[in-house]
């Protein structure tokens, strides 16, 4: 969804060595792609449903078949919601500000249309008019996409020595990560002295991480470690620490992204972090809509940290697709879980999964 957004939908099916189309689709399939995507902006607005659907055009090129916003009325809990955005091969309509959209159930119009022709109907719609006011729920929801985030750690590029210039993001591999603390340090020193504080109560060893700036203005993190007189740089640390410190510095963002994906933070890690690590990432989530973490696990150690109605698992039929099933449904977990038995550990003992 992120490279069809970025660089449209063909170059996207390319991507990061996706194989193209044909590889993408479910074997033995001559359909689309679809995806779904239910997004609610508040807990107070109403829940926006974005149907988007991939087919092959005539000269074999993945191109847009279908995209489509649709958005309840305020206040209206059932019914069909309105369509906002219909576009079939680039070309349809959109409506312009809030509370507007194509009502199917008595076919009315409510509001201001505008006819829409993209001309390049491998690119989405929502690019183009998510850059357009007048359509600020089309813009909001382009911005929460744009802002998704994929986390996979990996301490050989922690280690790497950057560029000076602060970053306000880490990225998808953690090697930028100097530059973020170098933009924490930036915007607020006491904040980022108080998150460096949290953060080395929880990684063992250290005692102590304080930044330091460069002759060439770009800043390092000295890791004071028990037993040795001297700091080390990030550098020299260990590959669990690293991440540890990746992870924790992630969790304490300060414009938190509204949606980030962890792969298996597990790898590399002594299993008694793993827990600990999961009931921060809960803390860091909170109850309302700013942030929300989808995280994939092998580890029951980490899973011990977490409820069965957070918890789904994925499993692979025989006919080759995937279900997912939520722990909740799996007879006893609930109740065992009630009575104080750590959700991992009744996954090891195979009550479900």
């Amino acid at each position: 969804m992120a490279d069809s957004l970025d660089k449209g939908v063909e170059v996207a099916c390319d991507l990061n060595r996706r194989g193209g189309f044909d590889k993408l689709i479910s074997q033995s399939s001559s359909s689309s792609i679809e995806f779904e995507i239910y997004y609610r902006e508040t807990s107070n607005s109403s829940p926006i449903t974005y149907e988007l659907s991939i087919c092959l055009d005539s000269q074999g090129r993945p191109i847009v078949e279908k995209e489509r916003l649709r958005q309840r009325r305020k206040g209206q809990a059932v019914g069909r919601p309105l369509s906002f955005l219909n576009l079939n091969f680039g070309k349809g309509d959109a409506f312009k500000g809030l509370e507007t959209g194509f009502d199917e159930e008595y076919s009315e119009e409510i509001g201001d249309k505008i006819s829409i022709e993209l001309a390049d109907p491998r690119q989405l719609g929502i690019v183009t008019l998510g850059e357009l006011k007048e359509h600020p729920r089309i813009v909001n929801f382009k911005n929460f996409l744009k802002n998704w985030y994929l986390c996979y750690f990996t301490p050989s590029s922690a280690r790497e020595i950057p560029n000076a210039g602060p970053q306000k993001y880490l990225n998808q591999v953690g090697s930028n990560l100097n530059n973020v603390a170098q933009y924490m340090h930036r915007e607020d020193k006491r904040a980022f002295a108080k998150i460096l504080e949290d953060i080395q109560s929880k990684l063992p060893g250290i005692y102590k991480i304080e930044p330091v700036r460069m002759p060439n203005g770009q800043l390092v993190l000295e890791f004071y470690e028990t037993g040795f007189d001297e700091p080390f740089y990030s550098q020299k640390m260990s590959d669990g620490t690293l991440k540890l410190f990746a992870y924790y510095l992630l969790l304490h963002e300060k414009d938190p992204r509204p949606l980030v994906f962890i792969e298996e933070p597990e790898n590399g890690l002594y299993h008694k972090y793993l827990t600990e690590l999961a009931v921060e990432m809960k803390k860091s989530v909170g109850k309302g809509y700013s942030k929300q973490l989808f995280v994939t696990t092998h580890s029951p150690f980490f899973v011990n940290a977490l409820s069965p109605e957070e918890v789904w698992v994925l499993e692979k039929t025989e006919d080759g697709f995937s279900k997912i099933k939520r722990a909740t449904e799996y007879e006893y977990v609930k109740e065992l879980s009630d009575e104080g038995i750590e959700l991992g550990n009744l996954w090891y003992s195979d009550y479900f999964g």
